[in-house]
Order: C-alpha cells, then sequence, then structure tokens
C-alpha cells in the first residue's frame, strides 16, 4: 500500500519521504528520501515527520495469530507516536488506512456503509488493534490533526505481500467453506492508493472532512472462492478441490487453535475460526460516501486488475528462472 501510494504520489510531482524499517533500492531509484525505523520508536517517527506536509500511515502488522503484544506495538503504540509527530512537526494533514473488520463482527455485512458501528468483540488482535487505533486518529482529528480514515478491504494486486502470498502458500490444501455464495468486497491496489490521493486533496480543499471514514473497493462484490480462484489462476496454480460445511471448519480451527497454543507453536496455524468467519461469510459495502465526498471511481476493474497480477506473476517466475 505505501508504496503503491508513494509511486503515484511521486508522478504527481511530489517530494516523498519514506518510514519503514527496512531499506528498498527501487525507491531511491524513483527519489524518494528513505529512513529506516520502528514505529515503536517515537524519536524516529518524529525524525521522519521533520519538514513534512503530509503524512500517509499505512503501517500495520496484519495477520491472525499471534501474542497481543505483537500487534498492539505496532498498530496502536506506533499510531500514538505518528500522530504525537505529527502534531510536535506541524504536519497538516494525516490519511489513516485503517481496515473494514474494525466492524466485522462474524456475521454477514452487505451494503453497509459508515455508520455501522465498532464490533463488541473480536476474534482476532488485529482487528482489536486497528479499530483502537482508528479511534485515536479520529478523536485527534476531531481538535488538533486534519485526518481522513480510509477503509479498504482485501487488497490485492502487483508486489502483494500478504493476500496472494497467503493464498498461494495454502492453495494446495485450502477447501471451499460453506456454499460458497457469500460475496465479498475486495480492491486493486491501484484503486486503493488513488483513493488515498484523493482523500488527501479533499482535505485540503475542505477541512470539515476531517475525522471522516471512508470504506473504499472496486465496488463489485464476488464470491470470495470466484476471487480466491482467480488469483490462483493468474498464479498459474490450480483451482481449489472439495467443500467442507463451515461448522466443520470452525471445529478444524478450534482444534488446531487450542493445539498450539498447548504447544507454544509460534507460526500461524493452517486454520482459525476467525479465517474461518472470514471466509464463509459476506462482507461488502457501500461506498456511496467515498464516491460523493472523495471523488472516488475504481479505475482498473477487477478483470483489468487480474490480468496485471497474472503478467507481474509471469515476470516474478521469470526472473527466478
Amino acid at each position: 500500500m505505501g508504496g503503491a501510494i508513494v509511486q503515484q504520489y511521486i508522478a504527481e510531482g511530489h517530494r516523498v519521504v519514506s518510514f519503514s524499517r527496512n531499506y528498498h533500492p527501487w525507491l531511491t531509484k524513483i527519489g524518494v528520501r528513505q529512513i529506516q525505523g520502528d514505529l515503536q520508536d517515537a524519536a524516529a517517527v518524529e525524525t521522519a515527520c521533520k519538514g513534512v506536509e503530509v503524512v500517509f500511515h499505512t503501517a500495520a502488522k496484519a495477520g491472525v495469530w499471534g501474542p497481543w503484544q505483537n500487534y498492539y506495538g505496532p498498530n496502536v503504540t506506533g499510531t500514538r507516536h505518528v500522530i504525537a509527530a505529527c502534531l510536535k512537526r506541524g504536519v497538516q494533514r494525516l490519511i489513516y488506512t485503517s481496515s473494514p473488520s474494525v466492524v466485522f463482527d462474524g456475521n454477514d455485512q452487505e451494503g453497509i456503509d459508515e455508520t455501522i458501528p465498532y464490533a463488541t468483540t473480536f476474534h482476532a488482535h488485529y482487528p482489536a488493534t486497528k479499530a483502537i487505533a482508528e479511534k485515536l486518529v479520529r478523536q485527534t482529528a476531531v481538535s488538533d490533526l486534519p485526518a481522513i480514515v480510509l477503509r479498504p478491504h482485501l487488497i490485492w494486486g502487483p508486489r502483494d505481500t500478504h493476500l496472494a502470498p497467503r493464498i498461494l502458500a495454502r492453495g494446495h490444501r485450502l477447501k471451499e467453506i460453506g456454499n460458497g455464495a457469500n460475496k465479498v468486497d475486495t480492491i486493486y491496489i491501484d484503486n486503493a492508493a488513488r483513493a488515498h490521493l484523493l482523500a488527501e486533496k479533499k482535505l485540503a480543499e475542505d477541512r470539515r472532512l476531517s475525522g471522516r471514514v471512508y470504506f473504499i473497493s472496486q465496488d463489485d462484490p464476488v464470491p470470495v472462492w470466484w476471487m480466491i480462484n482467480a488469483i490462483l489462476a493468474a498464479a498459474g496454480r490450480p483451482p481449489l478441490k472439495g467443500r467442507i460445511s463451515i461448522p466443520a471448519a470452525g471445529r478444524i480451527g478450534a482444534f488446531f487453535e487450542a493445539a498450539y497454543h498447548r504447544l507454544g507453536i509460534a507460526q500461524e496455524p493452517p486454520l482459525t475460526r476467525f479465517v474461518v468467519s472470514e471466509l464463509s461469510t459476506s462482507h461488502w459495502f457501500d461506498i456511496s460516501a467515498a464516491k460523493n465526498e472523495l471523488g472516488y471511481r475504481p479505475l482498473i476493474s477487477t478483470a483489468q486488475g487480474l490480468e496485471k497480477l497474472s503478467a507481474w506473476f509471469g515476470s516474478m517466475n521469470s526472473l527466478r528462472q
């Protein structure tokens, strides 16, 4: 997400500073000044914000497994540090990348908009800590720091380091859960990045948007298992085989969670109850607010995005040969 925003921002003629734990040679090639550091280091975050007009805060610890502190540190403490640095260094606008999972309660969510309340119970540490962080940004935006929160859902595309790799790693043993009718929203990476740039521009024009939250997506809900198979196909992999009922998948997830906890295994189990609920329910959104207030429209269709993803997978395979 951060890399795609940087590319589009550079293309518009802006000067960009990036802050991340690792050095990325391709960023230097396109003229980005890089600063290495950790979000949990307040001084490092403040240094990165010096002389900066706008901050896009996209970094987070994502996932469905691991100790609470592994998520709370980057997602909550890190966001506190970003807010504090923005205020101290006089940053004029903050665009924060959140997640629709902050409102996901384990049930179908079809055509919901931003009026839906936060979930009261979370089944993984990632959405729980993202909800805390999002609230911090919104609270600050009301009085001190102009900020907008975006909730992109299931970001995918070239250079994906999260969704596609998880699907490819599990594709050979993954089975469809439920009847396959549940639909989800996704968003192609370039569309998501463009939404962030639009949010920044609109906030600069109208500070009354500060504190607002927007769902952003392809505006094209698709069956979740169709999308998973489409990503597998883009990578040259065969489609999934077999199906399992939701109750049976839930029992398997609970078994793995208990076993991994008991044995102290740090790596993510093959299946968890949170993943089962994500894969077996519908979650798609009414993005009218983003359309009307930010001027957002997905410029790259799902079909076009899948073609681009397939081409990228092909180029990666060529490099390995």
